[in-house]
């Protein structure tokens, strides 16, 4: 079988990380090598454009040989990074592997994307270019209100559904719309690090509410926060310890909300993707007292880079969510709306997500592929407490040092413990399943960050 430019990619990448091929060594040129492997040159051209976008290789001119550059030196974990080299680490953390909340990039349509994309763009009227609707293009507004209706039992039309900026969007225009002035906010212990960030910031007090088996602990929410007025929970998937909030606590919760005045943000933010059981009905499915602010993004099923995401408006505050929107953000920017509206009313979301949950790199089958022969690879103090993140025991603080070991090595997993607020704590690593481009690359590189884990836990106390 003839090789692709992937696997031609993978052997020059992989020659120079072993030393075969050295700083200054000539590779063969794109005519040259085609002949040999008895492929297009297209092919080897595509294998070369991405080792020269990558550093590996330094171009010399479009048929001439290329030859390799040095590899950049890695930071050490303790050295402070630029501006620069932070903004680098984020482009590569799309090219690494097992990262949490990244969807599966390569499955995903670029041609009908690219071609709805220049449909949009020609279509663009003069009087769009001005300001776009607060609340969001219109088409856009229906289409999520159909998914939602149809998928998550959240029955909505489209005046209730807001777009926003994303994740941070979300909860910006939340708390500007519902709290009044030193009003507190309860979340999940542990909860999402970049809400916990944000959160601390807009609210002038946080009560961590903890989390066991069966999710929120309302009955701790009842006893020690008698005055939050909004609490932020993922009832379907916590993250990141991957529990689901059972339906006696739902229920709970929702009467917690109708006698206290009180608010719900349910973050559904893998709503569309569970590996281990059949999805869930929403929170907001069962609210009948219209307490349940429903947010989610296209961050996990299109691309963290679209940038667009939407909340369910409560229907009895419709019109501070507007003038809080109105005064935040002005709207959102109307072309990638209409490429997002005619992607899901076009039934290629549809499509797209049933690829991802099925046997491909983010799927069921890989996950599970995954779940039961990482673990094989790594040393018994980091064993696998639930799909999403392994523990390490006994509890040293090292998983941010071990997070750091396993950047080194392309995977790019996060750290467990900044995901509390309280002292008491569990240490683990956050793995994702969805972007992976090869089961065999991903556990070739677990078994070589191995060595490298056992050195840093058995040096741990």
């Amino acid at each position: 079988m003839k090789p692709g430019y992937r696997e031609i990619y993978q052997r020059y990448r992989q020659n120079i990380h072993d030393g075969v091929l050295k700083p200054g060594d000539r590779v063969p040129s794109i005519r040259l090598l085609a002949q040999e492997l008895q492929v297009a040159k297209k092919t080897v051209e595509a294998a070369y454009a991405v080792l020269v976008g990558e550093g590996y290789l330094v171009s010399r001119g479009p048929q001439a040989p290329a030859s390799t550059r040095r590899r950049p030196c890695r930071a050490s974990p303790t050295t402070p990074l630029s501006p620069s080299t932070r903004a680098a680490r984020s482009l590569a953390k799309a090219k690494a592997i097992c990262a949490p909340g990244i969807p599966s990039l390569d499955r995903f349509p670029n041609k009908k994307w690219l071609l709805l994309c220049a449909r949009a763009t020609r279509a663009m009227r003069p009087e769009e270019m001005v300001n776009p609707p607060v609340a969001g293009y219109a088409p856009l507004r229906a289409a999520i209100a159909s998914y939602l209706t149809i998928s998550r039992g959240v029955t909505c039309t489209a005046d209730d559904i807001f777009i926003t900026s994303g994740y941070r969007g979300n909860l910006l225009l939340t708390l500007q719309a519902l709290l009044g002035p030193g009003e507190s906010v309860a979340l999940e212990e542990p909860g999402y690090f970049m809400g916990q960030r944000l959160l601390k910031t807009l609210a002038p007090a946080l009560h961590p509410v903890p989390v066991d088996d069966e999710g929120m602990q309302v009955a701790h929410l009842q006893r020690h926060c008698p005055n939050a007025r909004l609490a932020i929970v993922t009832p379907s998937h916590h993250s990141p310890l991957g529990v689901t909030l059972s339906l006696p606590r739902k229920q709970q919760l929702l009467a917690w909300a109708s006698a206290h005045n009180a608010w719900i943000v349910e973050d559904d933010y893998d709503g569309e993707f569970h590996y281990t059981r059949n999805v869930l009905p929403s929170l907001k499915s069962l609210d009948t007292d219209d307490r349940v602010i429903y947010i989610g993004t296209f961050s996990k099923t299109i691309m963290p880079s679209v940038r667009i995401g939407y909340l369910v408006m409560p229907r009895r505050r419709v019109t501070p969510f507007l003038d809080s929107g109105a005064l935040l953000c002005g709207g959102q920017p109307l072309l990638m709306q209409k490429i997002l509206a005619a992607f899901l009313s076009g039934g290629d979301f549809y499509t797209h997500l049933k690829k991802c949950a099925r046997s491909t790199p983010g799927g069921v089958r890989r996950s599970a592929r995954c779940t039961r022969s990482f673990p094989a690879c790594l040393p018994r103090r980091l064993r696998m407490a639930a799909c999403m993140w392994w523990r390490i025991s006994p509890r040293p603080p090292a998983d941010e040092a071990l997070a750091r070991v396993w950047h080194q090595h392309q995977l790019q997993v996060s750290a467990l413990s900044p995901w509390y607020l309280l002292p008491d704590k569990r240490y683990g690593l956050i793995i994702g399943y969805t972007n992976l481009r090869s089961y065999d690359e991903a556990l070739a590189l677990l078994t070589r960050a191995a060595a490298d884990t056992r050195a840093l836990l058995s040096g741990v106390r």
